[in-house]
C-alpha cells in the first residue's frame, strides 16, 4: 500500500500513513530498488577530463536534473571519459536504469558499447549515422546558415571562422566542430566568398593571438564568426590591440554560447545562443520513454540556436546598400 501498487480505502490510507508518521518513517530507496529491480536512477554521462564543465554544460544539467525528478527520476552527473572501458564498467554496476551522453563524437566509442548491451540509452548529440539511436541535438549547421546570412545582409563578403583547438585535442571527430566546418566551408563555396578557419585554445590570450594569425592570413576578413566561449574576450582585445574597431572594422559573431557570455565582452556580442535547458528536458524525456516502454516513435530531433542581436556586428566597411553587391 506505502508504494501505491494496491488499491485501499481512504480510511485505511489514513491510518497507515498517521502510524508512519508515529514511527518517524521514511522510504528506504534502496529496499524499493531492490524489490523492483529498478533504481530510478539515469546517469548523464560527462568528459569532464576531456572537456572544461562550461556554463552552457551546466544549464543541460540543471534542467535534466529538474526534468527527470518531475517525471520520478533521480539523474546523476557521472565525469567519465569518452571510453568504451568506463561505459562497461558503469552498465554492471547495475546503479543505474539508463543513460544520457552528452560531448558525442561522429564515431563515439560509448555509442557501440551502449548499442550491444541492454541499457536504454539517448544522446544529446548526434553520430556520423544517427537514424538508429535517440538523439536530440542543437542544430548548427542551421546556425552556420543564419549567422553567415545575417553577415552577408550587411554587406560581408569575407569571413573567419574561428574555432576551438582544445575540443579538436580532447574530443576527436566532435560532432558539434566537424558540422560547423563542414557547413561553413559549404556556405562560403556556394556563395563564392572568401574565408579562412582558425583554431584556438581556450582561453582569452589564445584568442587575442588568433588575431594575429587572423591579420597575417586573411587581413581582408570583415566579418569573424566565433564558436569558442573562453577566447571571445581575447579575440575582442586582439582587434582593439591593432586599431580595428567592433563593430564599425570586424563584425563578430558567437555562435553555440550563451547570452551571459556574450555581455562578458565590449561592445556585448550577437549571439547564437544554445537552446541548453529545452535540450537538457528532451534529452531526458526521450531517455525514459525507453524505461517507461511507452512505445513511442524513436526521437530524431534538432532544436535551432536562438539570435540575439549585440553590439558586436554592423555593416562592412565601405559597403554601400545601394551599390552593385
Amino acid at each position: 500500500m506505502i508504494n501505491g501498487s494496491k488499491p485501499v480505502t481512504p480510511a485505511t490510507k489514513a491510518r497507515v500513513e498517521d502510524a508512519m508518521r508515529q514511527l518517524d518513517y521514511r522510504r528506504n530507496a534502496l529496499g524499493r530498488a531492490l524489490a523492483s529491480k529498478r533504481t530510478r536512477i539515469i546517469a548523464l554521462l560527462y568528459p569532464a577530463l576531456q572537456r572544461r564543465l562550461t556554463e552552457t554544460a551546466v544549464k543541460f544539467f540543471t534542467s535534466a536534473t529538474q526534468r527527470a525528478r518531475e517525471l520520478g527520476y533521480n539523474l546523476v552527473l557521472w565525469p567519465i571519459s569518452n571510453e568504451a572501458e568506463q561505459i562497461e564498467e558503469l552498465i554492471s554496476s547495475g546503479f543505474i536504469d539508463g543513460v544520457l551522453l552528452m560531448e558525442v563524437q561522429l564515431d563515439d566509442p560509448r555509442v557501440e558499447c551502449l548499442r550491444s548491451s541492454t541499457m536504454p540509452f539517448a544522446l544529446i548529440g548526434r553520430v556520423r549515422e544517427p537514424e538508429s539511436v535517440p538523439y536530440v541535438d542543437v542544430d548548427f549547421e542551421n546556425a552556420v546558415v543564419e549567422a553567415v546570412s545575417y553577415l552577408e545582409g550587411l554587406g560581408h563578403r569575407s569571413f573567419c571562422l574561428v574555432d576551438s583547438a582544445d575540443v579538436e585535442y580532447a574530443l576527436t571527430g566532435y560532432g558539434p566542430l566537424v558540422r560547423t566546418r563542414e557547413t561553413f566551408a559549404a556556405e562560403m563555396q556556394r556563395r563564392g566568398y572568401s574565408s579562412a578557419q582558425l583554431s584556438c585554445e581556450n582561453s582569452p590570450i589564445s584568442g587575442q593571438a588568433a588575431i594575429e594569425h587572423l591579420l597575417a592570413a586573411a587581413p581582408d576578413t570583415t566579418a569573424i564568426i566565433l564558436m569558442n566561449d573562453n577566447a571571445s574576450f581575447g579575440l575582442i582585445n586582439g582587434l582593439s590591440k591593432h586599431g580595428l574597431e567592433v563593430p564599425t572594422d570586424v563584425s563578430v559573431l558567437l555562435i553555440g554560447a550563451s547570452p551571459a557570455v556574450a555581455e562578458t565582452t565590449d561592445p556585448r556580442l550577437t549571439v547564437m545562443s544554445l537552446p541548453s535547458t529545452e535540450l537538457g528536458r528532451m534529452g531526458v524525456e526521450t531517455l525514459i520513454d525507453q524505461l517507461e516502454e511507452r512505445g513511442a516513435p524513436m526521437q530524431h530531433a534538432l532544436v535551432k540556436c536562438s539570435f540575439e542581436e549585440g553590439q558586436s556586428t554592423g555593416p562592412a566597411r565601405n559597403w554601400n546598400p545601394a551599390g552593385p553587391w
